[in-house]
């Protein structure tokens, strides 16, 4: 008891000089997208998908216009989101396929570990994907990074979004689920929070399957956006070799738009769920993707029919350019952030963790590089500028394997460090001028920069090797 009333006034001191009042420390709720672009939401531009509750979510907290995922690729962000580190430094270099001997291994420790020890009651709920599988015994699981309860699939629906068969609770495989992904992980959520007594603080991590492809989608939503789709509507089965050719053929993106509606009514439903229990007011709220989204530049079977929107940035999911990686994120918390704010901070997601403990007052984990900053003076409004170039590596699809970001100047390298391209973003948000030719200045001092950067993330002391 005396640890935990220690922690709550420190908790109180850090939100009083954030943002405003506070006494105990606040919920925290973050919402994990998979595939979202960036141009995928009403609030970011959208011309035809309708996101009212997201939309609300902008208009009541902040929009941030320059959030960056950690990684053009599921599994990496979602470990660099968790843990604060970019993620090859926990040895994440990609996608990690069923029974592949990758993990989020037993050194690392997340934001939800972090949270529960101080005395935070943890949530999971949606795709984890970071290891080789929910019943592979010998990878940590989601209750070994701190999450109390858990209900998850490893990496995508099988057989697709509709009465999935490969999900878990607490280690246990459930077998078939009646419904849809998206109502059976908020389903979940929502129980959860009504067997809560409120004694103690929340961490939950909805960590959502949509939009990610193979889509299924109820009718009402399909229903929404007929005039989008041609032909009939037969959802492509995940986990098979390549289906029927009649099922490769491109009917327009009527059920993509129909899968971002749901994935919005989904999260509206949790989010009024928060209001029933009077929690809105005690609660921050973090949204955001973990990766750009799939547009109609198709690489695999399984993406055709996949429409996402990346606002016009170049490139998308699995490039290292801005629309694999520049995704849409929203904070809300009522009375201390502005509604309706907007900020072009630069801010990624592996800075979830250092705010997140400079909120409730907590030490970073010991013993390892952190690479995200405590961003919470852009919650509060203030001007902030970020002290290390965001960081990527990964073998991307453009031939790059490193991306560094550094003020308005943004630098792309293959993994020799021999083909560059550099842009500066303030002038040339979409990429189109490759200024490496004409300020080898700029050129040089990135590159000692990521050379650095790169050597720090080889040398980790937790890298698996």
């Amino acid at each position: 008891m005396r640890r935990w009333g220690a922690i709550t006034l420190a908790a109180g001191i850090l939100v009083v000089g954030v943002a405003g009042a506070a006494t105990s420390p606040p919920n925290i709720v973050v919402i994990y997208a998979d595939d979202l672009g960036y141009g995928d939401l009403k609030v970011y531009g959208h011309h035809t998908i309708q996101t009212p509750n997201l939309d609300q979510l902008a208009a009541d907290g902040l929009r941030l216009t320059q959030y960056y995922a950690p990684s053009p690729l599921c599994s990496p962000s979602r470990a660099a989101l968790l843990t604060g580190r970019t993620p090859f430094r926990s040895g994440i270099r990609s996608w990690i396929p069923q029974y592949q001997d990758v993990q989020l291994g037993p050194k690392e420790v997340t934001v939800a570990t972090l949270l529960k020890g101080a005395g935070y009651e943890t949530f999971l709920g949606g795709k984890w994907h970071l290891n080789g599988g929910l019943d592979h015994e010998p990878h940590t699981q989601p209750d070994d990074h701190g999450f109390d309860h858990w209900l998850a699939l490893h990496a995508f629906p099988i057989p697709h979004n509709h009465r999935p068969t490969n999900f878990f609770r607490n280690g246990r495989p459930l077998g078939e689920v009646d419904g849809y992904t998206a109502d059976i992980v908020i389903d979940e959520a929502i129980e959860w929070l009504a067997g809560r007594s409120g004694e103690r603080p929340l961490f939950l991590y909805l960590a959502m399957i949509e939009p990610h492809s193979t889509l299924a989608n109820p009718a009402e939503f399909n229903a929404m956006y007929e005039g989008f789709t041609e032909g009939e509507i037969r959802p492509i089965v995940n986990g098979q070799p390549e289906p029927p050719l009649d099922l490769l053929e491109a009917r327009g993106p009527g059920e993509y738009y129909a899968n971002v509606s749901y994935l919005d009514h989904q999260i509206g439903r949790f989010l009024e769920a928060l209001d029933e229990r009077g929690l809105r007011d005690s609660t921050l709220v973090f949204f955001a993707s973990d990766n750009g989204p799939v547009t109609t530049e198709w690489r695999h079977w399984w993406e055709v029919n996949l429409y996402g929107s990346t606002g016009g940035l170049r490139g998308r999911k699995a490039d290292l350019y801005e629309g694999g990686v520049r995704e849409p994120a929203i904070i809300r918390w009522p009375g201390r952030i502005e509604a309706g704010s907007v900020s072009d901070a630069i801010v990624s997601g592996y800075d979830l963790m250092p705010t997140l403990a400079a909120i409730v007052g907590l030490d970073l984990p010991a013993g390892r590089p952190i690479d995200g900053e405590d961003v919470s003076p852009v919650l509060a409004g203030r001007d902030w500028r970020r002290e290390r170039p965001l960081y990527w590596e990964f073998d991307d699809d453009q031939g790059f394997h490193y991306a560094l970001r550094d003020g308005d100047w943004k630098l792309l390298a293959d993994y020799a460090m021999a083909r560059t391209e550099l842009y500066n973003l303030l002038e040339d948000p979409l990429e189109m001028v490759d200024r490496s030719g004409d300020r080898p200045e700029v050129l040089e001092r990135m590159l000692k920069r990521l050379r650095e950067t790169a050597a720090s993330v080889a040398g980790d002391p937790l890298r698996p090797r």
